[in-house]
């Protein structure tokens, strides 16, 4: 029984990823800001869906502070690394989670740091 409820929130989270992906698309001048969550990392790719290429990708580091902390550091390297590039207007994918907590807290790092989106 627990195997069944594993494999129907895997279905119901690579389709709401799909959603949010048939609604977006990354261009050479305004790429796709594709995040990934997991319970201990978070980290951030700038990718050009016309070309199927990364062009930045940042991860945290566990060093300190806390999760939200670390995923508001990520934003802040991903927006200093695509200004580096001369990108500054993103789309911002949130792979199927929720706008909420630790994704929230990288979107708005990566607005402090110059991205708009």
């Amino acid at each position: 029984m627990k195997s069944d409820k594993m494999k129907t929130k895997r279905v119901a989270k690579l389709r709401r990823r799909g959603r949010v992906r048939a609604k977006i698309q990354g261009t050479t001048e305004c790429p796709r800001l594709a995040v990934y969550r997991s319970l201990s990392h978070i980290e951030a790719q700038l990718i050009d869906d016309s070309k199927g290429q990364t062009i930045v990708a940042v991860i945290d580091n566990k060093e300190k502070g806390t999760k939200t902390e670390r995923a508001v550091e990520v934003g802040k390297k991903i927006a200093e690394a695509a200004i580096a590039k001369k990108i500054k207007t993103v789309v911002f994918d949130r792979g199927g989670y929720q706008y909420h907590g630790r994704i929230k807290a990288l979107a708005e790092g990566a607005r402090e740091g110059g991205l708009e989106f």
